[in-house]
């Protein structure tokens, strides 16, 4: 990442415009272990979703960047619309949005009651600044006072079970269901992919924990990764897992490897896997999804797995869009082979 001079006067400034501006003007608030959390000011906590074959028509995202640290994250790109271009600023450099619950009670008129709002498609709602800050609570606590709304959450923290009494008042009025995703119940290799995401089995436990409170909650494998967590053995023992956890439902999605992912990922395959650099090179050289067939075979197990353990086959708990709130239509899961194409953590590509 290129440099600043260490003295800056008006000639020599970059000229920075919208959100990068607004993220060099960040308020600093504390450091942590190597990470800067900082406030950023936002026009709308709710942005539209255009891309016709996602699910949901609107997002949330209540911090910028993730401490999490996934080797594999897809959304480290969201920091270069702030000239970070360095792939570790995003989970080195975490923006605390300002006023969000006070821009969702202003923007929800703007939601049809057939939309879907998803929560945590470019971060995770509940890394651990949530514990501190609490954007993610504030914004709840407002969709608390609506209703007819269809939340859907992901997350990879346990720290959502802190929310489910006002998840529950949700439920009262709105659909509202939490996503949780595990990659693997192996502790050590979720520690290398994840290494600052709770353990696969705090997760698990929060899976049971949301459902008997009264909030539907399911697990999504994902990503699968190509000769590391692909085995049928490996994922056997987690859809047994989260049946036995209550999960409702159970899908998984191979990996989706974007440049700047790729720019984190492949080091770190070269370290601890270099047996499947050469593979993965000539798997993603050319694009950042999975082949068809590899596709085909992930979408095939998972449906075996899922009759064998009582799942609902090829189905997950989202409603297309169109669906009625009070009426919401099953729609194929995202390993379901006639979506085409690899999914992203809320059932469509990412």
């Amino acid at each position: 990442m290129a440099t600043l001079p260490l003295l800056q006067t008006e000639e020599n400034r970059p000229q920075l415009v919208g959100i990068a501006r607004l993220a060099a003007d960040g308020e600093h608030i504390r450091d942590g272990h190597n990470i800067e959390y900082l406030t950023i000011s936002t026009k709308s906590i709710l942005n539209r979703c255009n891309v016709p074959r996602m699910p949901f028509s609107w997002t949330v995202n209540p911090y910028r960047g993730c401490e999490f640290a996934c080797k594999y994250c897809y959304a480290r790109y969201t920091h270069e619309f702030m000239e970070l271009r360095d792939p570790l600023a995003f989970e080195q450099k975490i923006y605390v949005k300002q006023n969000v619950a006070g821009q969702l009670r202003r923007d929800l008129k703007k939601v049809k009651k057939t939309e879907m709002i998803a929560i945590g498609t470019a971060t995770d709602p509940y890394q651990p600044a949530e514990r501190r800050y609490e954007m993610t609570r504030s914004i709840l606590e407002e969709f608390a006072e609506h209703e007819g709304y269809d939340i859907g959450i992901v997350t990879k923290s346990n720290l959502v079970v802190r929310d489910a009494d006002v998840l529950r008042r949700i439920g009262e009025r709105s659909k509202i269901y939490v996503n949780v995703t595990i990659t693997t119940l192996d502790y050590r290799l979720a520690h290398l992919l994840e290494p600052r995401a709770p353990r696969p089995d705090l997760r698990l436990e929060a899976v049971r924990t949301l459902n008997e409170a009264g909030v539907p909650a399911g697990v999504i494998c994902a990503p699968v990764l190509p000769g590391i967590t692909d085995g049928i053995r490996e994922l056997d023992a987690l859809v047994k897992a989260a049946k036995e956890h209550e999960a409702q439902y159970i899908y998984a999605n191979p990996l989706f490897l974007k440049p700047c992912s790729a720019a984190v990922f492949m080091p770190f395959l070269e370290k601890e896997f270099p047996h499947l650099v050469k593979p993965y090179q000539e798997r993603y050289g050319e694009k950042a999804f999975v082949s068809e067939a590899y596709a085909k075979r992930i979408s095939a197990l998972m449906s075996k797995l899922r009759e064998k353990y009582g799942f609902p086959n090829r189905r997950d708990y989202m409603p297309r869009r169109g669906d009625s709130v009070g009426n919401p239509r099953i729609k194929r899961g995202a390993d379901d082979p006639e979506n085409g194409e690899q999914m992203s953590l809320f059932g469509l590509s990412a």
